[in-house]
């Protein structure tokens, strides 16, 4: 024997070895466990709407059916002189066990089949008639809830059972041939149809898990926007208090040295917030996705807009040839810039999806200065025009929750009875202090002696502070 023959013999031996081990595994090994039939989903669209006892269909109707081919094994023997009782009895057990214990269900209808071969007690041979169903329910049964690798095993001790009892008995009729053949379908039909399901499943959970993805994705990207947003709003504030920091000393003349050099401090840490400012701003600062050119905005280094910059965006609207409204409520002010910037983003948006979703229709944007906040309202009617399919990813609803939410304030985003669409959202302002008058200059008294003048801090006798 040459060492290339020894080499595939070795080969064989190990893939002998293997799929021994695969079938020990498989259908000896906790051959019995229990492992019973769970109730079915309620998930499904037609089970939802039955009552919670429709989960134990299967269980219900595999009883049943067992029960009736136990009758009909009696009846069919009992008329052809062949053993009822057996028949009825090597017919139902294996059907019935395999609820619980689904490769121990096997086991027992294998061997009702070369019990029955062995004995030659029915009128076929060597499976009964109903022993013939009953043992094709349980292999696709068991098939259904096992690996392929499960099925192919069966179906092949099958086929050498039956082929041992054609060829050990040659001269009768078998109906081996037939069982090798119904069971290779059934079993086909059932592993393809089970891996089909599997598959489908798998896809609509990576669909799921792809939407959270993407929900997730762009959360953040519209929390970065507004973010490199509020940079100029944060930064123009920053930039007020560095200037009036260091312009503070030479109002008052000779202020003293603590107080200049509280001020110096003051002016140091702001412009030192306003570096580390731009460095996020380095971080967050990306292109934004490709907008409607309607709502194009100006330069990045442009001023962010505000609700002032209102009728210039409904203007640009109206050139696309929309029909759009303003309505505006209540005493107009002057609100914190960042409440202004989210305002015209959350008009912006909704102008961008009536145009986007709704082609044609009319749009009203109410605003409302209330004296708590402000309030918001893009309503749509129906689209009269052709809708195109959406090349985004439909998550302008999202980024807008995500700047009312910022704010502290609410928002709904629903359909109209009309066949619309409405946005309305609230952002709380807060009142602002008016602010003291400044005293009026007058003439700076000489320094010297006061009897009256008390010292800083001022403090009672109790030592409470006046």
């Amino acid at each position: 024997m040459t060492d290339t023959d020894q080499t595939t013999l070795r080969t064989e031996l190990r893939i002998a070895r293997s799929a021994l081990k695969g079938l020990r595994d498989d259908l000896v090994t906790d051959a019995f466990a229990f492992r019973p039939l769970p109730p079915r989903s309620t998930a499904g669209p037609v089970v939802r709407r039955l009552p919670d006892s429709a989960r134990w269909l299967p269980h219900a109707s595999l009883a049943v059916f067992a029960c009736l081919l136990m009758l009909m094994g009696f009846e069919f023997e009992s008329e052809r002189g062949g053993a009822p009782l057996a028949a009825a009895l090597l017919t139902g057990i294996p059907l019935v066990t395999v609820l619980f214990r689904p490769v121990g269900g096997w086991w027992l209808s294998f061997g009702a089949g070369f019990l029955s071969g062995a004995a030659g007690l029915f009128s076929e041979w060597p499976w009964s008639a109903t022993g013939f169903v009953s043992h094709l329910v349980v292999m696709a049964f068991v098939a259904g809830r096992t690996r392929p690798r499960v099925a192919a095993e069966m179906w092949l001790l099958t086929v050498v059972l039956g082929a041992a009892f054609a060829f050990t008995t040659p001269g009768r009729m078998s109906d081996s041939f037939a069982m090798g053949f119904v069971s290779f379908l059934v079993l086909l039909t059932v592993v393809l149809v089970k891996g089909w399901r599997e598959t489908q499943a798998k896809v609509v959970e990576q669909v799921a898990v792809t939407e959270v993805e993407r929900s997730r994705r762009t959360v953040l990207e519209e929390r970065t926007t507004i973010a490199r947003e509020l940079h100029d709003v944060v930064a123009h504030h920053m930039s007020v208090i560095a200037i009036q920091a260091e312009a503070a000393p030479y109002r008052v003349d000779d202020p003293p040295a603590e107080l200049t050099r509280s001020f110096a401090i003051i002016r140091e840490n702001a412009v030192a917030a306003l570096t580390e400012l731009r460095r996020v701003l380095g971080v967050v600062r990306a292109d934004e996705p490709g907008r409607d050119a309607a709502f194009a905005d100006s330069a990045p280094e442009a001023p962010q807009p505000t609700l002032a910059n209102l009728d210039t965006l409904l203007a640009n609207v109206r050139d696309t040839g929309a029909d759009v409204d303003k309505v505006v409520t209540g005493a107009v002010r002057t609100l914190p810039q960042g409440v202004e910037l989210s305002a015209y983003r959350i008009v912006q948006e909704g102008l961008s999806n009536a145009l986007r979703h709704a082609p044609g229709a009319a749009t009203r944007v109410e605003i409302g200065y209330v004296l708590g906040g402000l309030g918001l309202r893009v309503v749509n009617g129906p689209a009269t025009g052709e809708v195109r399919p959406s090349h985004g990813a439909g998550h302008g609803v999202l980024g807008m929750r995500e700047r009312v939410s910022m704010l502290g304030g609410e928002m709904t985003a629903e359909p109209t009875a009309e066949g619309g669409y409405e946005v309305t959202a609230f952002i709380p302002v807060a009142a602002e202090p008016k602010p003291e008058p400044d005293p009026e200059p007058g003439p700076i008294p000489e320094p010297g002696p006061n009897p009256q003048r008390k010292t800083w801090p001022m403090v009672k006798p109790t030592g409470d502070p006046v």
